[in-house]
């Protein structure tokens, strides 16, 4: 005898309860039982995203979040629709292109570097004039970014010899020093 208690019949064979099914009949009786959950946690699913999508929505449509907190399936993706769809023409006009944006950050730089360079006292009074008059027939004659128009050897008309930092005798002055000159075009 063993320690178990009785022994299993000779005739009788195991059989699990889940896994693969023994008789044709088996199937279908597990799709019937893994059908409705399946069915619960789609829908869980769908509900738990459907919450999160009303708490991004409201905020951004300026609908406060308490005064809705029942709202239809359907209302949400309606306004969801409604605002995806009224997002380009919420944004104004056609979006600047990269040129565009090239164009006005260049002349944004020269404004205040007009502003900046004349009261700055680490350069001579003509290396700043003919650096602010080289700025503005670059900007006058720009059309594209540097890259595709011209390399950066063509930009560089004189050579670093001549265009040299003239240091005012005032240590004071309204700019820093710079970093120590190099082979390499840099924009600024």
């Amino acid at each position: 005898m063993s320690p178990h208690g009785a022994e299993p019949e000779a005739g009788s064979a195991f059989q699990p309860k889940m896994g693969v099914p023994r008789r044709p009949g088996d199937a279908a009786e597990l799709r019937k039982t893994l059908k409705p959950l399946m069915e619960k946690r789609r829908r869980a699913r769908i509900n738990e995203s459907l919450s999160q999508l009303k708490g991004l929505i409201l905020p951004l449509i300026g609908k406060d979040s308490s005064r809705y907190s029942k709202l239809e399936k359907a209302d949400i993706l309606e306004m969801t629709v409604r605002f995806l769809q009224e997002l380009p023409t919420s944004h104004g006009p056609a979006a600047p292109t990269l040129a565009d944006s090239y164009r006005e950050g260049y002349r944004a730089c020269l404004s205040r570097l007009t502003r900046v360079l004349p009261s700055c006292s680490l350069l001579d009074g003509e290396v700043c004039s003919r650096l602010l008059e080289h700025l503005h027939r670059s900007a006058a004659g720009q059309s594209l970014p540097p890259d595709s128009r011209s390399s950066p050897k063509d930009l560089r008309s004189d050579s670093p010899d001549r265009m040299r930092l003239v240091c005012s005798p005032r240590g004071s002055g309204g700019c820093p020093p710079g970093p120590p000159p190099s082979g390499l075009w840099r924009p600024w």
